[in-house]
């Protein structure tokens, strides 16, 4: 029984020591998904000045700097940019994924939409992207079911963040 008491408390002491170390971390609550171009970093010392670096806090935005990022930039922004008006559920900015919440448009509230998109590749082409769209509408007693009229929709998706990532794209060329 002592021997439990031990391990409580340890992990207790432990996890004590976790929340505090994690109380100096800021966290922007402006940013709703995670932007590859904003590079964060995260500083603290473990043994005071001059010791042992943890995490590097400085957050620095230099124009100069290429984000780390394992898709394609251009497909990123213009995926987020598209989809900006359906709820995000999951966006992953190095495994190229972004996953949004059933969304329901205003002027036909008995059906809703969902999509899953990836992005696979560096390069800005149509085989770059992949996009699943989900339908469902709701029937007479109130339950949502499947559709699987979204063959056009998918299309309509990607031919309009292809469109968007040409446009950033020549943006960007012609800002420089």
């Amino acid at each position: 029984m002592m021997i439990f008491d031990l391990l409580r408390k340890t992990l207790t002491i432990a996890a004590i020591l976790l929340f505090v170390g994690c109380s100096g971390i800021e966290t922007d609550p402006n940013t709703e998904y995670p932007d590859p171009l904003r590079r964060r970093k995260i500083k603290g010392k473990l043994f005071g000045e001059g010791g042992l670096t943890l995490f590097d806090t400085t957050a620095d935005r230099d124009a100069t700097a290429t984000p780390s990022i394992g898709v394609n930039l251009f497909l990123w922004r213009a995926t987020l940019d598209t989809i900006s008006f359906m709820p995000v559920k999951n966006a992953d900015p190095f495994g190229g994924t972004v996953l949004t919440e059933w969304y329901s448009p205003p002027e036909t509230p008995n059906e809703r939409f969902k999509l899953n998109i990836y992005i696979l590749d560096q390069d800005l082409q149509t085989s770059s992207l992949r996009v699943s769209a989900f339908k469902e509408q709701k029937d007479a007693s109130g339950l949502w079911t499947s559709s699987n009229s979204v063959a056009t929709l998918q299309t309509d998706i990607e031919n309009a963040i292809l469109t968007r990532a040409r446009q950033l794209k020549l943006k960007a060329a012609t800002a420089n």
